[in-house]
């Protein structure tokens, strides 16, 4: 648990990046032994330890902390452990147990609100009403009251929350980003073809489909969660720590929980909370269900409106192929116009060639006046074959009336 030294040597590695790219390998190691430690009162302390302490803390193997290494490319999940529930949601990357939060990477720009989060929402209800009432003593139906209403949150559940929250949130704000981009920059190709506009439409397009496939698989694990209760009930910490710390068994609590001043009256309240189990309703998953199925409308939310956006690019490139086509058919049109123009003059080139030609004949000799005739009846004759020709195309279709 040191801060000082830790700083001192990452400050040094980053000096030294542009000159050597081991650094740069060696910063990145040393940020992926980062965490930030959150207890029952909110209190964070950063870690800067390796895999196996942590391992030996939470009691998890090497492929569960595997899912949270920054380093490595891990599809989103949530799983239920003995002792912990890991977490590798986008950025967020969490081991939470019955008592503590762990937090991967805790100096990213993404990962800070999250702990702020987690140090305003952690600490129970009555550590903040026992410093508002400065030690005056509520009455004992109030205290139990008070006790009721808090058990129905555990410790997990609470962090658990603010997690599902910032993915959420996160997701959803990127998604508005999106559309605020893209809904204009859609109505701006629709109203103008350009490259420019199709290639910034095109990167939105692939920004979208990226989006999408990152919400669609945070919405895939809590779907699969909430189809299977085991799944879900592993996820009671808290049920499982009253179940091995209560009466019937002789040992204490397990020894790789840290001290702290509220792990007695953590334990007690479990206690209380699993005499509901103890009586055989172990299976019993509704609180985590709803808190799970409120994240899923909203994470389903994010992802209808992705939906509807790709519906509507969808839409917008047919109107643009269906304006392309349009257009190719006029020019098509013209190419028509323009060859029944040139059949039609290739008569009357002809027929200028015929008498151009510098043959002797007896009957060019005293027929002068023939010559405008004949060019009034050659034209006469090219015009009515174009006319011809443009009529035989707009029987068959062929040209717009």
């Amino acid at each position: 648990m040191t801060r000082g030294g830790g700083d001192g040597e990452a400050v040094a590695a980053a000096a030294v990046a542009v000159a050597d790219p081991q650094a740069v390998v060696a910063v990145k190691k040393k940020s992926s032994r980062s965490w930030v430690l959150l207890d029952a009162t909110g209190q964070a302390t950063v870690l800067d330890v390796d895999k196996y302490a942590i391992m030996h803390r939470v009691h998890i193997h090497a492929r569960d902390l595997r899912i949270v290494d920054p380093l490595l490319s891990y599809p989103s999940a949530i799983l239920g452990r003995d002792r912990a529930i890991v977490l590798n949601l986008e950025h967020i990357k969490a081991i939470i147990t019955a008592e503590e939060v762990l937090l991967r990477d805790p100096l990213d720009e993404n990962v800070i609100p999250v702990v702020e989060e987690l140090q305003r929402r952690l600490p129970p209800v009555n550590s903040n009403r026992d410093n508002q009432t400065d030690g005056r003593e509520l009455p004992a139906g109030q205290n139990d009251v008070d006790a009721g209403e808090e058990d129905e949150s555990p410790f997990e559940f609470r962090a658990l929350e603010v997690a599902l929250e910032a993915i959420c949130s996160f997701l959803a704000a990127r998604t508005t980003e999106l559309e605020t981009d893209a809904y204009p920059a859609l109505d701006e190709l629709t109203s103008k073809i350009s490259s420019r506009n199709l290639d910034r439409v095109r990167k939105l397009k692939s920004a979208m489909t990226r989006l999408t496939a990152r919400v669609q698989k945070v919405r895939d694990e809590l779907e699969q969660l909430l189809d299977d209760d085991d799944d879900m009930a592993d996820l009671y910490l808290s049920r499982k720590l009253a179940g091995a710390c209560s009466p019937v068994s002789a040992s204490g609590p397990p020894n790789w929980y840290p001290a702290s001043p509220t792990i007695g009256s953590k334990i007690s309240r479990a206690s209380r909370a699993s005499m509901v189990t103890v009586r055989g309703d172990e299976n019993d998953v509704e609180e985590l269900e709803m808190l799970l199925e409120a994240y899923f409308m909203q994470i389903d939310g994010t992802l209808n409106k992705l939906a509807t956006l790709r519906e509507y690019i969808d839409d917008t490139e047919d109107y643009i192929n269906i304006q392309l086509d349009n257009h190719r058919n006029q020019l098509i049109q013209l190419e028509l116009f323009l060859s029944s123009g040139t059949v039609s003059l290739s008569i009357y080139s002809l027929v200028g060639g015929i008498f151009g030609m510098n043959i002797p004949y007896t009957w060019n000799d005293g027929h002068g006046y023939m010559f405008k005739w004949v060019c009034i009846v050659t034209g006469i004759v090219c015009f009515f074959v174009f006319i011809v020709i443009v009529a035989y195309a707009r029987h068959k279709g062929l040209v717009g009336s």
